[in-house]
């Protein structure tokens, strides 16, 4: 049986061991045992960061114990299913990325809604992405510049990214879509392999978090072309953004962090969690520690998050179709 054939068995189960009378959880008395967070990824990870900096901050504030749990596999699917077949009560939780928009049109018989089933809580962190040449092999001072040397020889330069369906490749292609570019994929086996031969010439692009390029960008190595998000990275704040040059379907590229909980999850608990983590966010230990980390804070309602999501899954969906993804 395969993994999502048997998350289906599952959550069938599931529905008869936590019955409604056993999932009764009010506000006033939550929490009274102990909190799973689910990490859908490997230790080390924005989500992992994230959800360590949480755990502890929630642990003082009721003084229940909140666990991290990794449960990577499936890119991210595996995590995520756990949390959707878990007990609507608010003792299992995620922390997420915006792949969970991502993977839905990558995988046949997903073994969830990802929007039926879950809880929207809150967003609670974004981080930038850059757009990055090699100058040694890419020699263009800005994206005007780009853009040229692309239409002047289509399918001539190429561009890495950590794999096939990743953040980095959806976002590639969303831009060669909508601007008509002909760009060579190279997917690599992570981002480390992608960033070895970037800096080496063998690609000549690529797209990242502007914390992971950042470095080689100040050593001269990288130049940025511009970064996503409506407003200039603070890491990297001489860098335009694309709405800057002109294009603002790049404004939403951003990678955004998020909590939810299984769908049912009571609406007094939802909005519990959703002021304790924007009290948490607001912090300036905790701000101090993500922004190190290239992590920009940042709060939401479940609603605001609930439509990011809406918004979010067409939009991927279609860069998935037109430009013929397959995860790898």
């Amino acid at each position: 049986m395969g993994i999502f054939a048997s998350c289906a068995v599952r959550a069938a189960a599931l529905s008869v061991l936590f019955p409604a009378a056993a999932l009764a959880q009010t506000a006033a008395s939550y929490p009274s045992r102990p909190i799973t967070l689910i990490v859908p990824y490997t230790p080390g990870s924005g989500i992992d960061i994230l959800a360590r900096a949480i755990a502890p901050k929630l642990n003082q504030k009721w003084g229940q114990p909140v666990v991290v749990d990794n449960k990577p596999g499936a890119s991210g699917i595996i995590g995520a299913d756990a949390v959707a077949k878990a007990a609507p009560n608010g003792y299992t939780l995620m922390v997420t990325v915006n792949s969970f928009t991502m993977t839905p049109p990558l995988y046949r018989n997903m073994p969830y809604d990802p929007v039926a089933d879950f809880a929207p809580i809150a967003k609670i962190a974004l981080a930038s992405y850059a757009f990055a040449v090699n100058p040694a092999v890419l020699p263009v001072q800005d994206f005007s510049e780009f853009v040229a040397a692309v239409k002047a020889k289509p399918g001539a330069l190429n561009y890495g990214s950590p794999g096939n369906g990743t953040p980095h490749h959806l976002a590639m292609e969303l831009m060669k879509l909508r601007l008509g570019l002909q760009i060579v994929h190279v997917p690599y086996k992570g981002l480390s392999g992608a960033m070895t031969d970037l800096l080496g010439g063998q690609v000549q692009m690529m797209f990242a978090p502007v914390h992971a390029l950042l470095p080689n960008q100040k050593a001269g190595k990288l130049r940025f072309l511009a970064v996503t998000g409506s407003k200039r990275s603070p890491f990297a704040p001489d860098a335009p953004t694309f709405r800057e040059r002109g294009f603002d379907f790049m404004d939403d590229v951003d990678a955004w962090y998020a909590v939810m909980g299984p769908a049912r999850l009571p609406r007094d608990i939802v909005a519990k969690l959703n002021a304790e983590l924007g009290t948490i966010m607001a912090m300036p230990d905790v701000r101090e520690h993500l922004m190190n980390q290239g992590l920009i804070p940042v709060t939401s309602t479940p609603e605001e998050l609930l439509a990011l999501i809406k918004a979010d899954l067409p939009r991927w969906a279609k860069v998935v179709a037109e430009a013929k993804i397959a995860a790898d």
